[in-house]
This record gives C-alpha cells, structure tokens and sequence, in this order.
C-alpha cells in the first residue's frame, strides 16, 4: 500500500496535538510532588538539628508560602523555558546535572535495546517455528525466568560471574564513548543484559505469539508452496506482518527500560540520570526529583510518538 505523505503527517500533527494535554497533567502530578509528599518539605530538606530560621529560608526559597496555583504557573512558564529549577543541595540548574548525566542513561538504553531486539526477536520467531517442540519449551523457560528474576538479582549474578570469578568484564564504572567504542561497550555490556533480561523474556514471548498467528496465514503457505527458503518466509513474510504488536511491546517496554535503569545504574555505579534520582531521593531534593520525572515522562511521550507514527509505516491502514 503507498503510503500518503499528506495523511500521514495530519496523522502526526493530530497525535502531536494529543500530547499536549498529557505533559499538562502529567507537569501539574511533577509539580504536586512537592505538596503531596508526607510531612512539611522545608523540615525535611532541613533535618532534624535545622533551626526555625533555616527551615522559614528553605520555605521561601521553595515559595511554599504563596498560592499553589501562581507558584505552578511560574514553574509551568520557567519550564517551557527549558528552566527545570534549581538543586537545593548543589545549587546548580537542574539542566545541567540532567545533561551531565544523560550519556551513560542513553547509551544504558540504547545497547540495552540493541542487543534485546538482537536476541529477543529470533528467540521468537524460532519458537514459533518449532512450537511444541524442546526449542519452544527452552525459550519459555527462559521468558518464565526473566520475569520471574528481580533486575537486582540479575545483575549482581552476573557481576560475580564474569567480573568477580572470570574478570572478563568490569564490575561497575562507565567508559565514556569518547575514550573508544570498545571500551564504552564493554563497560555497559554487563548493565545492559541485568537490564534487558526482563525486557528480552516479553519481547520473545510477544513475537512468539505474533508468529504463531501469522504462520497459518494462507500467503505464508503460499510462500512456502512456490518454494522459497524457511528463514525468507519467516523473517520477510511473516515477521513483517506480526511486526505491529511487537512493535507495541517495544514502546510499552521503554518504561521498563527507565525504571530498570535507575536500580541497573545503582547496582554498577553508572553516573546516569537514575543514579541521579536515587542521590536526589535521598536527599530529598525536590527541583532534582521533579525535573528527572518531567523529563523521563516526556521521553517516554515522544518515544510512544515515535511507536505510534511507525505503526502507519508498517500498516498504513492505521491512520484511518
């Protein structure tokens, strides 16, 4: 099917329009934060050995004496403005510790995606093939595992089997990119599969039931009737009609992947936007706190965006 340029890009103006009033309810929850947590934020944030003087000064600095309403009007504007605020402990702009973080974050993520769909989509679509069979039953087991297997768990395993007991592999840190791709990778290859392990296990198990549906489709038989090779009518004919609700697991999975990664970069002290909000929770440091939840939320919009819009490249039947 061709697909229309000028309806796919009212598709996309619609489904941009859409989010709008999603980061507005979910900047006003961000902003409430600071209101429905348990207890008075000014006694917190100043401890216990705080006097009255310090906790009125944290007070006025946070504006928790004036309206709710004007205070998220301003923080809503500052916003827009790419102002998240600033760290009450560091008293640096939040912007910056955020950008001082997201490397190791994004490339935790992207690897981890990498090298899941490298592994989870064969996974698969080869237990679709041979449904019933010990490969299935294997694949299964292993899909069972991930889910059953806490990230934690996964990762201090195989920190003690391949750094502590074999040494191939760094137990924590993280190797800028800068420093050589090899490096980097090696650094992350550990984080990323504690990390994808849960993710892998729902992907194979999506794409497994994907095929199995699509396999007894008359054209997959068709195909099979003029001769063509198995892996051609798995990966071409099958795989690219099955694709959209594996596609869709991939977008839902991204949440895994951001709450996976702040205990992943706890566990092999990756200096990452989660190790940054763990720091921040300690803390209590609200501004912190706030602007990595703003920015992790609307990450995850624009990446179901982004799912949503290649829905129509697969099937453009789904913009009408």
């Amino acid at each position: 099917m061709r697909i229309n340029k000028h309806g796919l890009l009212a598709y996309i103006g619609r489904r941009l329009a859409s989010t709008i009033p999603v980061m507005l309810i979910v900047a006003l929850f961000v902003f409430s934060l600071l209101y429905i947590a348990p207890g008075d934020p000014a006694v917190i944030i100043a401890g216990d050995q705080a006097t009255p003087e310090n906790i009125e000064k944290i007070r006025a600095t946070l504006g928790l004496e004036r309206p709710f309403v004007v205070r998220f009007g301003e923080w809503l504007w500052a916003v827009m403005q790419g102002d998240l605020g600033t760290s009450i402990f560091t008293n640096q702009p939040v912007t910056q510790l955020i950008a001082q973080r997201v490397e190791p974050t994004l490339s935790l993520m992207v690897v981890t995606l990498l090298l899941v769909l490298t592994i989870a989509v064969p996974m698969g679509v080869l237990a679709a093939w041979k449904a019933g069979k010990w490969v299935d039953r294997v694949v299964m087991v292993v899909a069972v595992l991930g889910f059953s297997v806490p990230v934690f768990v996964v990762g201090y395993l195989l920190a003690y089997c391949f750094s502590v007991q074999l040494n191939w592999l760094p137990v924590q840190g993280y190797t800028p990119l800068s420093e050589g791709i090899w490096p980097w990778f090696r650094s992350l290859i550990l984080p990323s599969a504690s990390l994808g392990f849960v993710y892998m296990a729902l992907i194979a198990r999506i794409t497994r039931t994907a095929m199995l549906e699509v396999l007894t489709q008359d054209y997959v038989k068709t195909a099979r009737s003029k001769g063509l090779g198995e892996p051609k009518v798995l990966f071409v004919h099958a795989l690219k009609n099955a694709s959209v609700p594996i596609i869709t697991v991939v977008g839902i999975g991204v949440a895994l992947l951001i709450g996976g990664a702040v205990v992943t970069e706890s566990v092999f002290v990756l200096p990452g936007i989660g190790r940054l909000t763990v720091d921040a929770i300690m803390q209590r440091d609200y501004a912190v706190i706030q602007g990595v939840v703003l920015v992790f939320s609307l990450a995850y919009v624009l990446i179901n965006l982004g799912i949503d819009v290649l829905y129509t490249l697969v099937d453009p039947r789904i913009r009408y």
